[in-house]
C-alpha cells in the first residue's frame, strides 16, 4: 500500500504538492497569524491598557481617604 501511494506521488508531482502542500501552507499561514496577533496584543493592546488603567488611577476623585 506504501509501495503504491509513493509510486503515485513520483508520477504525479502535482498531487503530491496537492496533498502534502496545502496543509503546510495552511500551518504556516495559521503560525504567521498567531505571531501577528501576539505581537498586536503585546505591542499596542497592552500599552493602550496600561495607559488607561494609570490615568484613570491618577485622576481618579479621591475620597477623602489616604492610602
Amino acid at each position: 500500500m506504501l509501495k503504491a501511494l509513493l509510486r503515485l506521488f513520483a508520477l504525479r508531482p502535482f498531487f503530491t504538492m496537492a496533498i502534502l502542500g496545502i496543509p503546510v501552507a495552511v500551518l504556516i499561514a495559521v503560525g504567521l497569524f498567531t505571531i501577528f496577533a501576539l505581537k498586536f496584543l503585546l505591542l499596542i493592546v497592552l500599552p493602550v491598557a496600561l495607559v488607561v488603567w494609570l490615568a484613570r488611577r491618577v485622576w481618579r476623585p479621591s475620597n477623602g481617604t489616604v492610602s
